[in-house]
């Protein structure tokens, strides 16, 4: 190995390593646990995969051809990690969708299913023509998804316009991923003066950039929070299928019920953000996260203060998700400008 292709693999191994010490970063060590944290971790973890594999076998063509295998089948996670990553930021989504987790389980059992009828030792002919093809096809309609998911910020930079520290983030990794795909998909086809080394350069150049971002900033969690609208009123259509979608779901697993209920425990079973759903009560409803439980531990009360008289109030404060029978008491008040007891006494009057 001459001088120029030791550097080469210097610096190649170099961002390989360090991409899977930054991904290990993001699984455990950020402060705040975003979803957008772990699909980030998980796309560097791929990248990481595929450039230290084409590192070692670009320089030792004797290295085993199960190297090659798992390099290949790492890119058919790339696509789906970053549309994952920009699609929970974009929606500040804070819990995993069902259906994403069925679509991961897909291609990892394809991944593990096709690698172990077709292993690369003995169909190489097969994962060179037709499973790479394939690889590639996948990734790319990954990254057009991807690219639609965050248009709204494609259209910011063609038109030159400011965009926040968060819309430069996940601009910047979108190009950086289609930059990496060119590169290699072009050392694929074997364009003159490229090979699939040169992707492994850029993913080193661009990940030292990253890294320099989250060094730079004093402050990185807002890199992960796209949609801070401070003070901002839904849109009346949102608002409407929020608040649909808020109630029935208060209802049918009786959520209120809960002591314990926190707005983060609300906010995923949402699919939302704590932030979005703060705001949606404070600036659409006009309340709080505890006055809007309460409504419904109240409601219930109601109901069961005047159909059944053998149970005691404060029995019912704590069935309705009550702490304490003061607390019981002063939002009922609070509620009904009235006290349990004499509300018992109304309704039976009555």
């Amino acid at each position: 190995m001459n001088i120029g292709k030791e550097i080469l693999f210097f610096f190649g191994a170099l961002g390989s390593f360090n991409g899977i010490i930054l991904s290990i970063y993001f699984f455990f060590f950020t402060r705040k646990k975003y979803l957008t944290n772990l699909f980030l971790g998980a796309l560097l973890l791929a990248l990481s995969i595929r450039i230290s594999v084409t590192v070692f076998v670009y320089f030792n063509n004797a290295l085993p051809k199960s190297y090659l295998q798992i390099g290949l089948s790492s890119c058919l996670l790339i696509g789906p990690f970053l549309y994952y990553f920009l699609k929970s930021g974009i929606h500040s989504i804070v819990s995993i969708p069902k259906i994403w987790k069925y679509h991961l389980a897909i291609w990892f059992m394809i991944i593990c299913t096709v690698g172990f009828l077709f292993p690369y030792k003995n169909y190489p002919v097969l994962w060179n023509v037709y499973f790479v093809a394939f690889i590639f096809l996948q990734w790319f309609i990954c990254l057009l998804l991807s690219g639609f998911e965050i248009r709204k910020l494609l259209q910011k930079v063609t038109n030159n316009e400011k965009m926040s520290p968060a819309e430069k983030w996940f601009t910047a990794i979108f190009f950086g991923n289609a930059i990496i795909f060119l590169f290699y998909f072009l050392g694929f086809a074997r364009v003159p003066f490229i090979s699939c080394v040169t992707g492994c350069l850029s993913f080193t150049f661009i990940l030292y950039l990253i890294i320099l971002i989250l060094l730079h900033r004093k402050k990185t969690d807002d890199l992960f929070l796209l949609n801070i609208q401070k003070g901002k009123k839904l849109d009346k259509e949102e608002a409407a299928v929020l608040s649909d979608k808020l109630e029935k779901i208060m209802f049918e697993k009786s959520l209120y019920k809960n002591p314990n209920l926190s707005l983060q425990d609300l906010s995923q079973e949402l699919n939302i953000s704590t932030h979005q759903l703060s705001q949606f009560l404070n600036h659409n409803l006009g309340k709080n996260f505890t006055s809007f439980v309460n409504e419904f531990r109240i409601s219930e009360a109601c109901k069961t203060i005047v159909s059944n008289d053998k149970i005691t109030l404060e029995s019912i404060g704590y069935d309705v998700g009550f702490n304490s029978k003061s607390t019981f008491f002063a939002a009922f008040k609070k509620h009904t400008g009235t006290t349990p007891l004499n509300y018992q006494i109304q309704g039976f009057q009555s």
